[in-house]
């Protein structure tokens, strides 16, 4: 089994990686729709529809083009990839919505910015 550190992680938006980046998460769901007949003992389900979602977490620079691009309401293409850029390495690729972006700020700490999404269509699952 292989692990990876997560400093291997890079974000593209629009084909250009997504300066300061200190973290990412993606969550997929899927949706059950029941259909259990009312003589049934238990209840049964069928898979529905799929979604997915993430955020994007960076240090701020309002110097990064890139980090300017994502604003709440923009349309965005993306391809996230824990492992890495080199050939093998898994990705998934998508186009979403940002859902909202937030600045944090705290005393004793490096200033940074959120980002949410929300997938449209299908995420694709490969390699580089």
């Amino acid at each position: 089994m292989a692990t990876h550190h997560g400093k291997e992680g890079v974000v593209t938006v629009g084909g250009t990686a997504v300066g300061e980046l200190t973290s990412f998460t993606l969550e997929t769901t899927g949706d059950v729709v029941e259909d259990t007949a009312l003589s049934d003992a238990t209840k049964s389900f069928v898979a529905g529809r799929t979604s997915f979602s993430g955020t994007l977490e960076m240090h701020y620079d309002e110097a990064d083009a890139q980090q300017e691009t994502l604003t709440a309401g923009s349309e965005i293409s993306f391809v996230l990839l824990p492992e890495g850029n080199t050939a093998g390495d898994q990705s998934f690729t998508g186009t979403g919505i940002v859902t909202g972006m937030s600045i944090n700020n705290s005393m004793d700490a490096i200033v940074s910015r959120t980002v949410t999404f929300q997938g449209t269509g299908a995420l694709s699952k490969s390699t580089v």
